[in-house]
Parts: structure tokens; C-alpha cells; sequence
């Protein structure tokens, strides 16, 4: 079995070290100081206490490991792009490839959506280029549920969940998901197999879209956000914008904005993934998390007032600092 973690951060981290603990084989695709720290000291965990440390084939050159069984794709959405220039050789006509990313993907509307079906989305593939090197059929997706960071690159600090949803983007029970679902359940993962994985990733995508660019923007941890009673609101309109789009698309949410919030406020003072971004000078999700929801919205006439509105703040802001490119102001 062959199994290629591309993308060693917080995420592919942290499922890369509990496979290799389970006896799995690993391969893993990084570069710069995680590849040379996972080359001098193999892959490192922090998790409920106990330290970790798993042996790994790094390489930078995806031609160097050939086809695999196994891809899990989890870089954050904006290297996408970079990983589909070089994924080519990791890819045969059976591997699976599970993306362990946030937001909405490439494949979102893969057998999916009703007369949306089949539509590819400006906002994650401009130019249809990641489509194309990393086809649909070989994806399953996947939906992660948990909390990691990085103590230092190649060592992943795990701090609560490690719950993963994985669905084919057809709905079916396909014997490769059960194959995929039982490697993951061997590495003591939480897994849930989907029979919607595009519902269950909106329903993700609901909560984050908010809290991840308001903590960008404002440097707050998210008890904060939620205590302050005009941001909060602010944040429920976007989600009722939201779920009023999913409910076009065949992803409806059940549960009250304000449930949801509170189930968030519940985990205290937490830095989202963007707000560690962008305290380190990397490249935010935007368009994977908000943009793409204020796409689809216009694809099935959901006006956004409140989503226009915090895309435009939270780009501004990444402009400025460097962490999103400059393009046209009505882009």
C-alpha cells in the first residue's frame, strides 16, 4: 500500500504520523524547512500527552515516488494550484485521492447539484487547471474535524477531534471508500462514511466562513467575536445568507445560527487557522472559504449583501498585508 501525504502542515501532519504509527508505509511531498526537518527527524506528533515519531520518505519531487495507492492532498487552498503542476506523477488510474482541505473544492458540483451539476467554479479553478490534472473521478472528499498547529515545521501539535467525513462526490458506497474508511479507522481516526460529503462540507464551511476572516481582520480569538453583540450579528446574517444558497444546491442546514455559534463559544478562546495564517505571513483561504460562496450565490440568484461585505473587508485586508494578490477592486 502506498500512501502520499501532500502537504505536511498541521492537518496532513498529523494524519501522515497516525498512519505511519499504524504501520503504514508513508510518503510525503514538502519543501523547505518541513522537508528538511522531516528528512533530519522524521514526523513528529503531539497528541493527548504522548510524543511521537514516525519514519517518512520526503521528497520535493512527486517523479521520485512514483504512482501511489493513497493521495491525501492537505495544503491550504491557495498552493492548490502550484501542487496541481506537479501532482501528475502520483496519479494512476486507480489512486484515490482524498482532499483534507477547507472550504469548497474543485470537484464541489462532480455528480452533484441538480442542473448545477458538472460547473466549475471561477473562484477555485479560474482556468480549469486543477480540474484537469487531478481528475473527479479519483477524488474522494473528505471533511476534518479537529484542531491542530504546528510546534515547528515536521512537528504537529494535536489539541482536540480527529473526527474525518469522507464521501465520494457521486453519494455512492463504492468499495474504495470502504477500503479508504478502513486504512483511516486502522490509523485511530474517527471516521464517518457520507452519503451527501457536499453537505457535509457546506455544513463546515457555514461556521468557518465567518469566524475564519473576522479573526483575520481583527486579530480576535473567537470568544471574542461571539461576545461582541454587533460582530455576532453580523456573523449570523452571513451564515442566513449562506443557508439560504445551500438550500439551492441540496446542502441544507437544520440547525440556527445561533446553535451553531454557540457549540463555537463553547471552545473558548481559540485562533482559527486564518488568524495563525496571517500571523505568519502566509497566504489566506479566501476563496475557497467566501468567495466561492458568493459565486455560487449568484449562480442560483441569492443575493449577498453581507458575504459582499465581508469579502471585500477580509480581501482588503490580506491585500494589504501581502497575503492575497491585488486584482481588480470588482474582482
Amino acid at each position: 500500500m502506498k500512501i502520499c501525504i501532500y502537504g505536511v502542515g498541521s492537518v496532513g501532519g498529523f494524519i501522515g504520523a497516525r498512519l505511519a504509527h499504524a504501520g503504514f508505509e508513508l510518503n510525503a511531498v514538502a519543501q523547505g524547512a518541513t522537508l528538511k526537518a522531516l528528512r533530519e527527524h522524521g514526523l513528529r506528533l503531539q497528541s493527548d500527552g504522548v510524543f511521537l515519531t514516525e519514519k517518512v520518505h520526503a521528497t520535493d519531487d512527486p517523479a521520485e515516488l512514483g504512482v501511489q495507492d493513497i493521495v491525501i492532498i492537505a495544503v491550504k487552498a491557495p498552493a492548490l494550484r502550484y501542487v496541481a503542476q506537479k501532482i501528475a506523477p502520483l496519479i494512476g488510474p486507480d489512486t484515490v485521492v482524498m482532499t483534507a482541505m477547507n472550504g469548497i473544492s474543485w470537484w464541489f458540483f462532480e455528480g452533484f447539484g441538480g442542473e448545477h451539476a458538472g460547473t466549475r467554479l471561477a473562484s477555485v479553478d479560474p482556468d480549469g487547471s486543477i480540474g484537469a490534472a487531478i481528475p473527479a473521478k479519483n477524488v474522494v472528499g473528505c471533511v476534518v474535524h479537529g484542531s491542530f498547529s504546528l510546534n515547528e515545521p515536521g512537528f504537529v501539535r494535536h489539541g482536540f477531534g480527529k473526527r474525518l467525513i469522507i464521501g465520494e462526490p457521486d453519494g455512492s458506497d463504492s468499495p474504495r471508500l470502504r477500503k479508504l474508511a478502513e486504512i483511516l479507522g486502522a490509523a485511530e481516526m474517527v471516521v464517518e462514511v457520507s452519503k451527501s460529503i457536499q453537505a457535509d462540507i457546506w455544513f463546515k464551511l457555514w461556521g468557518n466562513m465567518t469566524m475564519n476572516p473576522v479573526s483575520a481582520i481583527t486579530g480576535a480569538t473567537c470568544d471574542r467575536i461571539l461576545d461582541d453583540p454587533l460582530v455576532n450579528r453580523f456573523c449570523l446574517n452571513v451564515m442566513a445568507e449562506a443557508a439560504r444558497i445551500g438550500a439551492k444546491i441540496g446542502c441544507p442546514i437544520t440547525q440556527s445560527g445561533e446553535s451553531r455559534n454557540a457549540v463555537t463559544r463553547e471552545l473558548g478562546a481559540f485562533k482559527t487557522s486564518m488568524l495563525q495564517d496571517v500571523e505568519a505571513g502566509r497566504a489566506v483561504e479566501l476563496d475557497a472559504l467566501v468567495s466561492v460562496v458568493r459565486e455560487i450565490g449568484q449562480k442560483v440568484g441569492e443575493t449577498t449583501p453581507n458575504i459582499d461585505a465581508l469579502l471585500g473587508l477580509s480581501r482588503l485586508h490580506a491585500r494589504v498585508h501581502g497575503l492575497y494578490p491585488w486584482e481588480p477592486a470588482g474582482s
